[in-house]
C-alpha cells in the first residue's frame, strides 16, 4: 500500500529580503502521511526556513507547498492551524500568562473569533500539560520556567491544537535526559493517533530514536531523502557533516559515531 503525501514542497526558491543569495533553490521534497519524518543536517543548512514554510510564516519567490494536495496558500489561518502546530526552538513571550493560559492560545484555531474557551478547551489544554509533565505547574508564570520547561509548554500548546500534522524545531534542544525520553515517547503516542510529525535535528542520535523518514539537508538543498535505515549511513551522514562518521547498531538502534 503506497502511503500518500500530506505535505509537499515543489521547485521551491526561497531568499530572505535581506538575502544576496537563495537560501533554497528548486527545492523538491515530499512528506508522508503517518510518518515520522527527521530534517537532519548542520547549523546553516535551512532547516528552520524550511519548517517557517511549511507553517506559511514563510512565502517561496518560486515554487508551490502543498498541503493535502491543496496549495497552502489556499488554507486561512484558522484553517491552518486547524491542521498544522508548531513548536519553535524558542519563542519571545511579553506576558506573564500562567501556563494554563498559555496552552489555551493553543485552542484558538478552533474557537470562534473573540470566543472564551469552552470547558472542553480547558480539559484538552490541561491534558495537554499532563502529556508533558507539567500538570502540577499550570498556575505558574510561564516567565519563571527555566528554558527546558518553556519548551516543554511549547509543545503542549501545539498539542491543544490537535494538528495533524505538528512539526518541531530542534524539539529537544533545551532538554535533559529525561525530558528527552519524555518526548520522545509522547511523538511516539501521537504517531500511533495518526499525527504526522515533521521535526528538524542537527543531533543524529535524536533523529534515530524517533524518525521513519529522514532528509538529510545542508545548505539549502536536500542531499538525500528516505526511509530512515536506508539514509542513515556512514557514507551519507560522512558527506553531510564533512568528516568521517560510521553508522554502528547498538540494542538494535544505529548510532553515528565520529571522532
Amino acid at each position: 500500500m503506497t502511503t500518500a503525501a500530506l505535505l509537499n514542497f515543489n521547485q521551491i526558491k526561497f531568499t530572505y529580503p535581506i538575502g544576496k543569495s537563495a537560501v533554497m533553490e528548486s527545492l523538491d521534497l515530499e512528506i508522508l502521511s503517518g510518518t515520522v519524518t527527521a530534517i537532519l543536517g548542520p547549523n546553516g543548512a535551512g532547516k528552520t526556513t524550511l519548517l517557517h514554510l511549511a507553517q506559511g510564516w514563510l512565502k517561496p519567490q518560486h515554487g508551490q507547498i502543498l498541503l493535502n494536495q491543496q496549495a497552502l496558500s489556499s488554507f486561512s489561518r484558522r484553517s491552518l492551524g486547524q491542521w498544522i502546530g508548531l513548536v519553535p526552538q524558542a519563542e519571545h513571550i511579553p506576558f506573564e500568562y500562567s501556563l494554563l493560559e498559555f496552552v489555551l492560545l493553543g485552542r484558538a484555531p478552533h474557537m470562534a473569533p473573540l470566543a472564551m474557551p469552552a470547558q472542553a478547551d480547558y480539559e484538552i489544554a490541561i491534558e495537554a500539560l499532563r502529556q508533558v509533565g507539567m500538570y502540577e505547574l499550570q498556575e505558574r508564570s510561564i516567565l519563571s520556567l527555566s528554558g527546558g520547561e518553556r519548551q516543554l509548554v511549547l509543545v503542549a500548546r501545539a498539542l491543544a491544537q490537535q494538528p495533524k500534522l505538528l512539526l518541531l524545531d530542534e524539539p529537544t534542544s533545551h532538554l535533559d535526559l529525561s525530558n528527552k525520553g519524555r518526548l520522545l515517547n509522547l511523538l511516539r503516542e501521537l504517531l500511533a493517533k495518526d499525527v504526522t510529525i515533521l521535526f528538524t535535528t542537527h543531533e543524529p542520535e535524536v533523529a534515530s530514536a524517533l524518525a521513519t523518514q529522514l532528509v538529510l539537508m545542508k545548505k539549502g538543498e536536500i542531499l538525500k531523502t528516505g526511509p530512515f535505515s536506508d539514509v542513515f549511513t556512514s557514507d551519507n551522514l560522512s558527506e553531510l557533516y564533512q568528516l568521517p562518521v560510521s553508522v554502528a547498531d547498538i540494542s538494535g538502534r544505529k548510532v553515528a559515531l565520529w571522532a
